[in-house]
């Protein structure tokens, strides 16, 4: 019972390794282009300088799923736990990836900062309501 809010955790999961492939399709012929030299004294950000935006774009977003996601995973598999993850929660669980999926292909594709910066509050504030739902299921 509960455990239905697991199903959008693997989808972000899954999502992310969606973004990871996009990265390096794209990273690995960029560097090759541009003749790029792997030297382990510079930062990545100084190596990889030269590579277009819209290479780039995929790694940073790469990173974000890196970033706010883990609280989310956080959140749900305790929402699973204490058997909590139907109804509202699971709404709110699927709204928070499809926000995030949505973010990812903003940055990916046009990265339009001000757009994308809306979507990511927008997931931000479904994430602390799940997470507040979540203290007071666990509190």
């Amino acid at each position: 019972m509960g455990q239905a809010i697991l199903q959008p955790v693997i989808a972000l999961v899954l999502w992310s390794m969606v973004m990871w492939g996009w990265l390096y399709a794209t990273r690995l012929p960029a560097m090759a282009r541009a003749r790029t030299k792997l030297d382990p004294a510079l930062p990545g950000d100084v190596m990889l300088g030269d590579l277009p935006p819209r290479v780039r774009w995929k790694a940073d977003n790469y990173n974000h799923l890196m970033e706010q996601p883990t609280l989310f995973y956080a959140t749900a598999v305790t929402l699973a736990l204490v058997g909590q993850g139907e109804q509202l929660n699971l709404w709110l669980a699927w709204a928070y990836v499809a926000l995030r999926v949505t973010h990812s292909l903003i940055q990916a594709l046009v990265n339009a900062i001000p757009v994308r910066f809306a979507v990511f509050m927008a997931a931000s504030v479904v994430l602390i309501v799940l997470a507040v739902r979540t203290a007071i299921a666990v509190l």
